[in-house]
């Protein structure tokens, strides 16, 4: 690099510029931290708590109804679940076979479950009884062969309803006997939870996260079980007042995403914490677990937060038992901010990074310098340089914006049978991500732009092409084209421009109605203008940019 890791300096006493990583799996991690701490609890589920000594057994069980199954190292089992135990249980069972995991939103139309789970190849899909239908009719247009079931309430306690009110009894599908379906707790009774040898191996690829293309067209993160336990490493590093102590964090981070993969699940095991598992990320729910359950860490993005603002008990909560409060996936506003401060004391350490990453790639320094606008600086044993847009070869100095570059054990090893863009995004180990920012003279990262057109809604990338394509194939629409714009509890929200085929009469409802068929809920556009002719360049393609610059300049008049 032309210039020195200034970052280094800003690091809080006691946080080392490089970390000396271990090859210890995060499946070894699990079995240590049950021989270390067998009492303590790993997982809380809506009151039930699991130890890591039972959550040592419940693996065990689980991998040898896997290998059972026919699972085998390399295998892909695709995962479509909620933050309940049975993720937990399930993905590190994967992980003793030696096999891969696909994780999968459970919100997901059917057609973007039929290409993420056609793409991974995958063979064993665990989830949901109240998926069940769905899951079957994907099993008929996928290479899955065999479906786990969960409920729900395998693991709720008794009585669940004077405990958490929002919990509705019997929440869940009667499972009937069929070829190639499974249910869950069945397993889990049939198998002994003896040790079982772990085949989970340091530079083989433990999971696929899938991340959306410009296009739209999700592709497979290839996280390695060492990037998954490196980037934890280097995560346990940047606390060094906390090492070797009971910490609790809220699970409100989905553990399909990357974030909650790390946070939510494997940051408690690697760590020996406890985590509170939020299955339903809503105002009510969390307070009722705030109050209950007294956590350590509080993270969450921009619509978590500003929900929470909005929650009369979450304002008149004692919240002097949390010590950091975590925003990622998209900027949090500027009142947001200073509400939570005002009310709270909280003081937000803001996370930055990507699926590719793992992640994790900068944050706000523990117990260090705040600067509000920032996401903070690079974790140690991790690089960013700053790089021309044009070229991506020139690296340009302080203080000067262009796409941004992370080199670090955290890069995963590539995107799944995609070696195109795969080449296309790691150019000598440098992932280029895609943003666009620069560096202070702290070595502090602010983000100004996207390279991409990636609008980011309650953290959820939302590429709009993919947004675009469905409306153009709506008969009465001529063109169209989605931007991101502001959005208060969203932080962004999807708009579109609309021209309607000369002759024909649409509305916006009709509009957004067409768009529910076919779109997870939070990708259907929020705002439809119609529009006489959309700005194009000179040889007839839309301009996404110069739409967004119209779109600004109205909203400031």
């Amino acid at each position: 690099m032309s210039f020195e890791r200034i970052w280094h300096k800003s690091y809080a006493p006691g946080v080392p510029a490089e970390v000396d990583i271990e090859k210890v799996t995060v499946a070894e991690a699990l079995t240590r931290a049950a021989q270390k701490y067998p009492d303590r609890v790993a997982f809380i589920y809506m009151g039930t708590k699991i130890t890591f000594q039972e959550l040592e057994k419940l693996v065990n069980r689980f991998t040898r109804a896997l290998l059972d199954l026919g699972v085998r190292q390399g295998d892909k089992v695709g995962m479509l679940l909620p933050n309940i135990p049975q993720i937990i249980i399930a993905d590190h069972a994967a992980y003793r076979v030696g096999a891969v995991t696909a994780m999968n939103n459970p919100l997901y139309t059917e057609s973007e479950l039929e290409h993420q789970l056609n793409d991974s190849d995958a063979t064993v899909l665990v989830t949901l009884d109240l998926l069940l239908p769905r899951a079957l009719k994907l099993r008929d247009k996928t290479k899955i062969k065999t479906i786990i079931t969960c409920h729900i309430n395998d693991y709720l306690p008794f009585p669940i309803k004077q405990l958490f009110p929002f919990v509705k009894k019997g929440m869940y599908r009667k499972v009937e006997p069929q070829e190639g379906v499974y249910q869950f707790m069945d397993l889990i009774k049939k198998y002994s939870d003896d040790p079982v040898e772990n085949m989970a191996r340091w530079d083989d690829v433990a999971a696929l996260i899938y991340t959306g293309g410009t296009t739209g067209v999700s592709k497979g993160a290839m996280l390695t079980h060492a990037n998954i336990s490196g980037v934890l490493q280097q995560f346990v590093a940047w606390f060094p007042d906390l090492k070797d102590t009971e910490q609790r964090l809220m699970g409100i981070y989905p553990v399909f995403h990357s974030a909650g993969y790390s946070v939510s699940q494997n940051m408690p095991i690697m760590n020996g914490w406890s985590c509170v598992l939020v299955p339903r990320p809503e105002p009510d729910p969390i307070v009722d677990m705030l109050k209950k359950f007294k956590p350590t860490f509080l993270p969450g993005v921009p619509t978590i937060y500003t929900g929470l603002l909005r929650n009369k008990k979450f304002r008149e909560m004692d919240l002097s038992f949390v010590k950091g409060y975590f925003g990622g996936a998209a900027p949090l506003p500027e009142d947001t901010l200073n509400q939570l401060q005002k009310l709270h004391g909280a003081i937000i350490y803001d996370v930055f990074g990507a699926t590719e990453n793992t992640a994790f790639a900068t944050t706000t320094p523990w117990g260090g310098k705040v600067k509000r606008g920032t996401v903070g600086v690079p974790l140690p044993n991790t690089d960013l340089k700053i790089v021309d847009v044009e070229t991506g070869t020139k690296e340009l100095p302080l203080g000067e914006a262009g796409e941004i570059c992370i080199k670090g054990p955290q890069v995963m090893k590539g995107y799944y049978k995609k070696p195109e863009e795969t080449a296309a995004t790691i150019r000598d180990g440098w992932f280029y991500i895609g943003d666009i920012g620069y560096l202070d003279e702290d070595g502090y990262l602010t983000i100004s732009d996207r390279k991409k057109d990636l609008i980011v809604a309650s953290g959820f990338n939302i590429y709009p092409n993919e947004i675009d394509d469905i409306l153009f194939s709506h008969p009465k629409i001529l063109e169209a084209c989605c931007i991101g714009v502001p959005d208060e509890y969203r932080g962004e929200t999807v708009k579109a421009y609309i021209v309607v085929q000369p002759g024909e009469t649409l509305t916006e409802e009709e509009v957004i109605s067409y768009c529910k068929e076919k779109l997870t809920a939070y990708k259907v556009p929020k705002d439809i203008e119609f529009i006489d002719e959309l700005p194009k360049s000179a040889i007839g393609k839309i301009l996404r940019r110069e739409l967004r610059e119209i779109d600004k300049k109205k909203r400031e008049e």
